[in-house]
């Protein structure tokens, strides 16, 4: 598999958003240290990067490191003053538990309610009640890739019935919160992302003309009070699942009094090691813990009018 040559030429720079990071872990060194659970259970399917290293995995083709997320994270945070604390069990989600962090990292997968595929113990009700409540009270919260594809609607479980019908009202309460969810996705392939707003912390190192091999999501019940920072490019792309005119990829939004976080980036192993994606993460994780502020005026109705038109599918065979 050959690497695309914009990663290629990214790895050659050093992101905007990291020149500015302090050297070490010292609080005097730069800006107060902040605390970011990292939540990586999969009740649904399990990504390889936050896979547990110390388990069988098998490799495939891009997706080679198990665990590669927290060694990455790791790295970031010991240059950002930022400790990160992993972890994959529910059953922690209690008041306060969640009051030590000042933002939550998902990279998640189907309800988490349930013990599912990783078998690590679940959240209650309560526990995803008192998550969302503390989000709306303040704490941020930094979403990628997969943790749309967590907490379904009523409508997004079933891929042969509603799930390519927006839910609106009925959305799942995760969902509301994080401002849109998970479709499905099309095979692996190159695209670009249009950045729409270079003054938000790791945009700008996003250059124009971007092109990132990654299994992209297409996504469906955007919140209306989405700050879009990235598009989707569906020009061009393969499949009916990217025939739709441009969506949000990447995004900012308020909650409450939370701050809102969230890239569809986040599959491949390549772009967890490339700078433009560690500027996105680090930007977006400044931003939700408070260490920056930034204009996240709603602009999806501006940048992508028509992101609520999702793909055709074709009806399934009849049996």
């Amino acid at each position: 598999m050959k690497t695309p040559f914009a990663l290629i030429a990214l790895a050659m720079l050093v992101p905007a958003a990291l020149r500015s990071a302090p050297a070490n872990g010292d609080d005097s060194a730069g800006p107060p240290r902040k605390r970011v659970l990292v939540f990586t259970k999969s009740s649904g399917y399990e990504h390889s990067v936050i896979a547990d290293p110390s388990k069988p995995f098998a490799p495939r083709p891009g997706i080679a490191v198990p665990g590669l997320a927290f060694q990455v994270l790791r790295d970031l945070g010991a240059k950002n003053n930022i400790e990160f604390v992993f972890s994959k069990d529910g059953s922690l989600f209690k008041p306060a538990y969640l009051e030590q962090f000042d933002a939550y990292f998902f990279y998640t997968t189907g309800d988490l309610t349930e013990a599912g595929t990783d078998g690590n113990p679940p959240m209650t009700a309560e526990g995803k009640a008192a998550f969302l409540d503390a989000i709306r009270g303040g704490k941020g919260f930094v979403g990628t890739h997969s943790a749309t594809d967590t907490f379904h609607s009523p409508g997004g479980r079933d891929i042969k019935g509603d799930r390519f019908k927006q839910d609106g009202d009925n959305a799942d309460p995760y969902i509301k919160m994080i401002g849109g969810e998970f479709i499905i996705h099309g095979q692996q392939q190159p695209s670009h992302l249009i950045a729409v707003d270079a003054k938000f912390p790791g945009i700008a190192d996003v250059p124009a003309d971007n092109i990132t091999l990654e299994e992209w999501y297409t996504m469906k019940d955007f919140a209306s009070n989405l700050h879009v920072l990235l598009v989707q490019d569906t020009s061009g792309m393969m499949g009916v699942d990217y025939q739709r005119p441009n969506y949000p990829s990447t995004w900012a939004r308020m909650y409450g009094r939370g701050r809102v976080f969230y890239t569809n980036l986040g599959h491949r192993d390549d772009v967890w090691r490339s700078p433009m994606f560690q500027a996105i993460i680090l930007g977006g994780v400044n931003w939700a813990v408070g260490r920056v502020d930034a204009d996240v005026t709603p602009n999806i109705d501006r940048v992508t009018p028509q992101a609520g038109v999702l793909p055709v599918r074709p009806p399934p065979p009849a049996k």
